[in-house]
């Protein structure tokens, strides 16, 4: 496989995130240069980026090694999901253009589509969209970045199930495209930290030793009452 050497870092991540290396497996340059097709420069340099991104940990000894999250750490990133999400949906009711609500009104259009069919992987696809476009909508890249880091390693510590009633999902999807639309900042981040919060109880840690007790990281077992937040 040969890649351009600027998309190293994110072929190393998708990797790391897809399972290809395990946790705690050495990363050695060479190796990974032969694999991507690049000299050892770009692979160094998205080592380091990967080491500041928490991806990677440098070892003595060993040298770049895959990291080993905690499940506390995991916990940790749902909660810190479940306060910038809302700030970001805030924010893209100020700062939204035209196109991102095209973008975000075709997305929950296709979600609902999708929902009513019953098609988890399609609908997995176009809620990570979604996010991704109501992230972006925010006006602000810092904070578009840290969200996408998050989704990225909340991806690769968790197992996402899929929602017991995906319709109502897509319809607190809409619920936020409406409240952007209006440039009603409170409720876009309303609507958005109940959804969040719901989504969080379909998280299963990928890496738990194994019994139930670690199964679900829940922060809460109570659903979004969409019909309720309305004015």
């Amino acid at each position: 496989m040969r890649i351009p050497a600027h998309s190293v870092c994110t072929a190393i991540r998708d990797d790391i995130v897809a399972g290809v290396y395990e946790r705690g497996s050495r990363l050695t340059e060479e190796l990974l240069a032969r694999r991507y097709g690049v000299s050892r420069v770009p692979v160094r340099e998205a080592l380091r980026t990967l080491e500041a991104e928490g991806f990677v940990v440098t070892r003595r000894h060993a040298g770049a090694c895959v990291a080993e999250p905690t499940e506390q750490e995991g916990a940790d990133l749902l909660e810190m999901r479940m306060l910038l999400e809302p700030l970001g949906a805030s924010r893209a009711a100020q700062r939204r253009t035209e196109a991102h609500l095209k973008v975000l009104r075709g997305l929950v259009r296709l979600g609902q589509e999708r929902a009513r069919r019953g098609n988890s992987e399609d609908l997995r696809s176009l809620g990570g969209w979604f996010h991704e476009t109501l992230a972006q909508a925010s006006g602000s890249p810092a904070l578009t970045s840290m969200l996408t880091q998050l989704r990225h390693k909340i991806a690769w510590m968790y197992v996402v199930d899929a929602p017991a009633n995906p319709a109502e999902s897509w319809a607190e999807h809409g619920a936020i495209v409406d409240a952007v639309a209006r440039g009603d900042g409170e409720r876009a981040r309303a609507i958005t930290a109940l959804h969040t919060e719901r989504s969080g109880a379909v998280h299963r840690l990928r890496f738990t030793s194994g019994q139930d007790r670690a199964d679900r990281v829940r922060t809460s077992q109570h659903p979004v009452n969409v019909t309720g937040l309305r004015h």
